[in-house]
């Protein structure tokens, strides 16, 4: 199996798919497009996920947060990191490697969906907060994808 499709994979496997991140980059760009399908939403989605830089980040943050979730972390950080305490920054600077790829317009979509929380990011955002999962660096990777399928289009 390919890097990308392990990726994708393990996204899947905690309900973040392409399908639920194309639909959310679809709702937050038809009002600039009104002829945008979602089929071309999901497509950007799954061409940022082939980059390698994009593969790399998927793995590592959802390594960190199954570590925490196993125990198998150090336990003052994994405390930090389960709580997504405020000033823990690095999920944040993690999902910044994906936006970085992608411009201005991926930045300030990240930040925006960081803060609101729409969709499948809000989802994986609650889950890790009312239940024994750590989904502190799966949301802003979800978050960062999302923004830079954003970045693809508005480019076009």
């Amino acid at each position: 199996m390919e890097l990308v499709e392990i990726a994708i994979e393990k996204l899947k496997s905690h309900g973040v798919t392409i399908e639920n991140m194309g639909a959310l980059v679809l709702e937050s760009q038809i009002k600039y497009d009104p002829t945008l399908e979602l089929e071309e939403c999901i497509n950007a989605v799954h061409s940022v996920l082939t980059k390698r830089e994009v593969i790399h980040a998927v793995l590592t943050g959802m390594a960190i947060d199954e570590a925490v979730e196993n125990n198998t972390f150090d336990p003052i950080i994994s405390e930090i990191i389960q709580e997504d305490k405020p000033l823990y920054g690095l999920d944040e600077i993690l999902a910044l490697s994906i936006v970085n790829i992608y411009g201005s317009i991926a930045l300030t979509n990240f930040g925006y969906l960081d803060k609101v929380k729409p969709g499948i990011i809000g989802e994986v955002d609650q889950l890790g907060k009312h239940s024994n999962n750590c989904t502190t660096f799966l949301d802003d990777i979800a978050g960062a994808i999302v923004a830079a399928a954003i970045s693809r289009i508005a480019h076009k």
